[in-house]
């Protein structure tokens, strides 16, 4: 007989495989020649709604940078009438006037990435010679009262992690994670790599990637449970967390509970966890295997 999953509690919509930024360490392989796939609005609201049906308490808009798509305004504001709380990880580079508006309402909390307080490290890291922008946002949600958190991501030797740090704290950041990057993605190292997760992939969670498919976590997207284009969320929810554990993705007895954050990561100490011996599953149908792995390590978060 097999067991039922644990309630859905939180979700990833990745709305958006487009980016300004072009990190060469993205888990989604996301970037400026990215498309918002092929859910229409009228099937992330569906989503969203069946998710809520299903005791869903926090959906997380993640991409891409999901500013870039025209209808996340609708989506938050669907999330937020079904009775769930939204986060948008973004990694504000651009947030216009109407968009503060919307990301001001109770209910609707940010969170972002950052890497170094060193303009010349974020471009290397990022593309983009963006620091100043995403520091005058983080500067501009906190004087808005807008809850944020940022994630630090640790990525190669002589990154000034500290001082981003301390610098994340004097302008009045009090939620900050640090963390390294994850070999998956871009730079991983082999097509799946169930080490670098955390062990609680599929475990009361799930990833809605932008064409509809759904996997136990945005870090484990090369496990396709099937497409809510097709079918309803609750059946894929079932069979990704049982995908999930058939793979070795829940490690109960060796991770302890954890609430993923917007980098696919657990807080507050969560860290990848899965055993390598068990493995992991090939790219399912309609599933987003990572591309061929460049030379270097990956972030968990785009």
């Amino acid at each position: 007989m097999s067991t039922a999953p644990p309630a859905l509690d939180f979700f990833w919509a990745e709305i958006t495989g487009k980016c300004q930024l072009a990190c060469a360490h993205c888990y989604a392989d996301s970037g400026p020649t990215g498309t918002h796939g092929t859910m229409t609005i009228h099937e992330w609201n569906a989503v969203i709604s069946h998710a809520a049906q299903l005791g869903a308490r926090i959906v997380q808009f993640i991409g891409g940078e999901p500013t870039l798509h025209p209808g996340l305004p609708t989506l938050i504001g669907h999330a937020l009438r079904e009775g769930l709380e939204a986060e948008v990880y973004t990694n504000l580079v651009h947030v216009t006037p109407a968009t503060w508006e919307v990301f001001a309402q109770p209910g609707v909390r940010l969170a972002t990435s950052y890497y170094t307080d060193d303009p010349d490290q974020h471009q290397q890291i990022t593309g983009r010679m963006t620091l100043h922008r995403t520091r005058t946002n983080i500067a501009q949600a906190l004087t808005r009262g807008i809850p944020i958190r940022v994630g630090i991501i640790d990525i190669h030797d002589g990154q000034h992690v500290d001082q981003a740090r301390a610098q994340l704290v004097q302008r009045g950041v009090t939620k900050i994670g640090v963390d390294r990057m994850r070999l998956l993605g871009r730079p991983a190292q082999q097509a799946c790599d169930a080490s670098e997760l955390c062990g609680r992939c599929g475990d009361g969670i799930a990833a809605i990637l932008p064409d509809g498919t759904v996997t136990p976590c945005p870090l484990a997207r090369w496990m396709s449970a099937g497409n809510v284009r097709n079918d309803h969320l609750s059946e894929l929810y079932a069979d990704t967390s049982r995908l999930a554990a058939k793979a070795g993705l829940h490690l109960p007895n060796r991770m302890p509970p954890c609430k993923p954050d917007g980098d696919g990561n657990c807080e507050p100490s969560c860290r990848p966890g899965c055993d390598p011996a068990l493995g992991c599953q090939p790219p399912g149908p309609g599933g987003d295997p990572p591309p061929p792995p460049p030379d270097d390590r990956l972030k968990a978060a785009s």
